[in-house]
């Protein structure tokens, strides 16, 4: 186990480098999630928990439900809110997204969730945990926005961080749950190459009002900001 800074947030986060690190995807999402004051908050597949530290950061009256299956994750994710002294706004839950369910409906949802299909090759790579977290072994792209519209308020906004491969099993996964697609990101790592990950935002029961956008995010030095233009 490590402890490393979180970037420049000023924030401490626990890993294990045998299964998985907070990557540039985390980030982006954390810098594209819009939030107001005492929005109640669910990360779903939060890992250690770097989104919703992230959001502490941007907002210090909401308070986060962030919920992670894997238990020796979902350990770490506890020692990263408890090291950074957020119990009071992050409470880490080690439960299964697919059956969760609060009595008191979020405002806002969002995922980093596994981005791999399973195939035959997902159960021979990798160990378990980090399986886990990249293939859809333990919870797939439309469990998740089943879960997330299970989880909002009516009107309620799921932001969500994906492979660009996927971007259309998204936006038919959304509509059949009547989700109303109001922005996407479309993210380039690498100049010259493929657009490699998308940001969604889409709203509960609204109808959609799409806004389609791509920036270059060549290096975590280029990200912060780079949303801000757009914020409604």
């Amino acid at each position: 186990m490590e402890c490393n800074d979180l970037y420049d947030y000023g924030l401490k986060i626990y890993q294990n480098p045998k299964y998985f690190k907070f990557s540039l995807d985390s980030i982006l999402l954390g810098e594209f999630t819009e939030l107001r004051r005492h929005d109640k908050i669910l990360d779903l597949c939060t890992g250690n928990a770097p989104i919703p530290m992230i959001l502490t950061t941007k907002k210090k009256e909401i308070s986060i439900d962030a919920l992670e299956i894997q238990e020796e994750i979902f350990e770490l994710a506890k020692k990263s809110v408890t090291e950074n002294e957020l119990d009071n706004q992050i409470k880490v839950l080690n439960a299964d997204a697919r059956i969760y369910t609060s009595s008191e409906k979020y405002d806002t949802v969002l995922a980093n969730p596994p981005y791999f299909k399973v195939t035959q090759n997902s159960q021979t790579t990798e160990n378990e945990i980090k399986r886990n977290a990249r293939h859809e072994m333990l919870l797939t792209l439309e469990e998740v926005i089943i879960s997330a519209k299970k989880n909002l308020k009516e009107n309620g906004t799921f932001y969500m961080v994906h492979r660009v491969d996927r971007l259309l099993d998204a936006i038919k996964i959304l509509e059949t749950q009547k989700f109303g697609i109001r922005k996407i990101a479309i993210i380039n790592t690498k100049k010259g190459k493929d657009a490699e990950f998308f940001l969604m935002q889409a709203s509960k029961y609204k109808k959609s009002d799409l806004k389609i956008k791509s920036y270059e995010v060549e290096s975590l030095k280029t990200y912060k900001g780079i949303f801000k233009e757009d914020s409604r």
